[in-house]
């Protein structure tokens, strides 16, 4: 009796033991279910995370020439201007910089007296022939002529003062101008002129469908576009396929690129 009972206690030991190790393999089988998952997240979350292409089509949904209202109806842009430095409304992406009121008011009064200075420096008639004094003149005739070169010459000073002045005003504009996109170098701003979107500044994380970028070397960048130049604003540039007038322009420090944008050189900004 002892020995059939001992027989069955023994069953039910194996048979529980059996149990646990089902258990444990359907625990483990879960967890490797989880993990497998998990790991497919991760990739999705990777890939949602890959950097948008720059280039021809755009950027975050803005397209070369976007009329303004349409781009900030996209929710890609923060809805106050960061700029309206030379006629130009610029505005940063969302959650890029907020407007800065010290710089814009310096743009503001530099932008002012620049246009002041250059409508003054517009009158200014340098075609006009100077008068000779005739041989036979007179004495009277002499005097009067006297007088009037020297208002000429008042007036030339006057003049040449004022094309000094207008060409000083507007280095300040262009200096602000190069201090703004500094700012942006890195968080990159959109610009919009007369006839739609101008300009579009990449941020830093942006790359191209060739691959270049914030970072990139300046033979890496020769090696992706055969058509590049070195602008007279101290820029690359390459032209945009299917887009005419429209240019990448590549900022290079220090032998690699610190930014670029996509700009038509030829839309103006009032």
């Amino acid at each position: 009796m002892n020995q059939i009972l001992g027989t069955h206690a023994t069953g039910r030991r194996v048979r529980r033991g059996l149990g646990v190790g089902m258990a444990a393999a359907l625990v483990v089988a879960g967890a490797a279910a989880c993990s497998s998952g998990g790991g497919s997240s991760e990739a999705g979350a990777s890939a949602a995370k890959s950097p948008e292409v720059f280039g021809p089509a755009g950027y975050r949904g803005l397209t070369p020439g976007m009329a303004k209202d349409a781009a900030l109806a996209t929710g890609a842009l923060e809805t106050a201007p960061v700029s309206l430095l030379g006629g130009c409304t610029d505005f940063s992406y969302k959650g890029g910089p907020a407007p800065d009121a010290t710089r814009m008011a310096a743009e503001a009064a530099a932008d002012a007296k620049s246009k002041d200075l250059n409508a003054k420096a517009d009158t200014v008639d340098t075609a006009a022939e100077p008068e000779s004094l005739p041989s036979n003149a007179s004495a009277k005739e002499a005097a009067e002529f006297a007088k009037r070169a020297a208002e000429s010459a008042d007036r030339a000073l006057a003049d040449a003062k004022l094309m000094e002045q207008a060409a000083s005003a507007h280095a300040e504009v262009m200096k602000l101008r190069e201090s703004r996109d500094a700012a942006f170098l890195v968080p990159g701003r959109v610009s919009f002129g007369t006839d739609g979107l101008r300009e579009l500044a990449a941020p830093s994380g942006a790359r191209t469908a060739e691959g270049v970028g914030a970072g990139s070397t300046v033979d890496e960048l020769k090696k992706a576009y055969s058509a590049l130049d070195l602008a007279k604003n101290g820029k690359y540039q390459a032209p945009v396929a299917g887009k005419q007038g429209w240019v990448y322009e590549f900022t290079v420090e220090g032998e690699r690129v610190s930014g670029m944008a996509l700009a038509n050189p030829d839309m103006k900004c009032a």
